[in-house]
């Protein structure tokens, strides 16, 4: 396999379920489908939106809420309950601060129409640049990546 390049994803989901994912060390993107993380490779990076504090409840979050690395190349199905197996990646979540996006929404290159910032998060699913990440993580962590 050829070598691309470090890179940079943003998954949207819930506060609620950011922080289990945390708690258990992995990610789960777009309800439990496996494109998204079949997309990430061992080293990549990857940090949460939280459009929502609780997935079936309306009140507003706007935060990015975890930030981390990708740990290997597996992608693996789990038997959350009888009728939902989502899939899965690790992820070696970094110590970090939930920052609200409203502060950064004018210097995010990936956030082209300001005024309408959060039409980017509709696929809850992105690639994003070194830059962006960056701008992202230096609020957000509470040591460096590096």
């Amino acid at each position: 396999m050829r070598n691309r390049g470090t890179k940079y994803w943003i998954i949207v989901a819930s506060k609620d379920h950011v922080k289990n994912g945390v708690a258990d060390g992995i990610a789960q993107a777009c309800h439990g489908k496996s494109g998204p993380l079949i997309k990430m490779n061992k080293g990549d990076f990857v940090i949460y939106y939280s459009g929502k504090q609780n997935y079936k409840k309306p009140e507003k979050c706007q935060e990015f809420t975890a930030i981390g690395e990708v740990k290997d190349q597996e992608v693996y199905s789990f038997q959350m309950t009888e009728y939902f197996c989502p899939f899965r990646r690790k992820i070696t979540f970094f110590e970090s601060r939930d920052i609200p996006i409203s502060s950064l929404i004018d210097n995010l290159a990936f956030i082209q129409n300001k005024k309408y910032w959060g039409y980017r998060f509709r696929y809850g699913f992105l690639e994003i640049n070194k830059q962006d990440f960056d701008l992202i993580a230096n609020q957000m962590l509470i040591k460096s990546y590096a």
